[in-house]
């Protein structure tokens, strides 16, 4: 699982912001840190990944603990008194946050993916249960919220790792599927030595189109969710659809540079989030 220095880091996660209702505040933030924890223990520095593994498995049991009620331990205490007190507040589900423990063992191994539905699948531990578990916050939990809110939250995962392809390939972390880099003529190896080339530019055409359909497939969820969340769902549409844009203002060369959001940016995320409900989200 991938994250980025500042509070907000964790992706796809609206940490406590001035959208939230001051309500479901101290539940968000409990999900953030359970979930910003357990990825800062898959990703502890030299740890070998054994360590992490056993670290993870122990967070696993602290995590068991406290849904159940019983003492989760000082370790993470303050991780899990605030989750449980959460989980009782809104009798939150386990499963999604069982998977996203799944997510985080998963990296451990560091993974490559042979096609896109393995990738998918992994986002569907990684992202999908942070948007799951706030629709059930916000009392949402029909089959068609869920589906769309899964687009979502797998479009930003995407996004985010196309955003990030020039910091992750030389770390080692390798979410390009095998399937795309043979369509494109290219090898991992080719991505490992960073040049942008016409068959890499191509290759994240595709991967950004692939993300983009996803997220217009989730989009309309905006409109549905009600009062500040469905604004703040409709700003996180339009935040990873920019991050598409600039991608795309770059030619596509990810490879030697990382796109971002900036502070001048937000005006145009707020007009293009009120103008949702008068067309369908675009790269325009």
């Amino acid at each position: 699982m991938k994250a980025h220095a500042g509070v907000e880091h964790y992706e796809n996660f609206p940490v406590a912001s001035w959208l939230c209702p001051p309500r479901l505040r101290p539940a968000v933030v409990a999900i953030y840190h359970f979930a910003r924890t357990a990825d800062d223990i898959a990703d502890e520095g030299d740890a070998p990944a054994a360590q992490r593994q056993a670290d993870l498995a122990e967070y696993r049991a602290a995590l068991d603990a406290a849904l159940a009620g019983r003492d989760p331990g000082a370790r993470w205490r303050e991780v899990f008194v605030p989750l449980a007190a959460a989980a009782r507040a809104f009798a939150l589900p386990a499963a999604p946050l069982h998977a996203l423990l799944d997510a985080f063992v998963q990296d451990t191994h560091e993974p490559l993916y042979a096609d896109r539905s393995e990738l998918l699948d992994y986002c569907r531990r990684s992202a999908d249960p942070v948007g799951r578990l706030l629709l059930h916050l916000y009392g949402v939990a029909d089959a068609d919220a869920l589906a769309r809110s899964d687009a979502v939250c797998s479009a930003l995962q995407l996004i985010n790792f196309w955003q990030d392809l020039s910091r992750d390939v030389p770390r080692g972390r390798h979410y390009v599927p095998e399937a795309d880099l043979l369509v494109h003529g290219l090898t991992r190896d080719e991505l490992v030595q960073g040049p942008d080339t016409a068959a890499t530019r191509a290759l994240v055409r595709s991967l950004c189109a692939w993300a983009a359909t996803l997220m217009r497939r989730g989009a309309p969820l905006a409109l549905r969710v009600p009062g500040r969340a469905g604004w703040e769902l409709r700003l996180v549409v339009q935040g990873g659809l920019r991050i598409l844009e600039k991608i795309e203002r770059m030619d596509h060369a990810v490879l030697s540079r990382r796109p971002a959001l900036r502070a001048w940016d937000l005006p145009l995320l707020l007009w293009r989030a009120l103008r949702m409900g008068a067309r369908a989200p675009s790269l325009a």
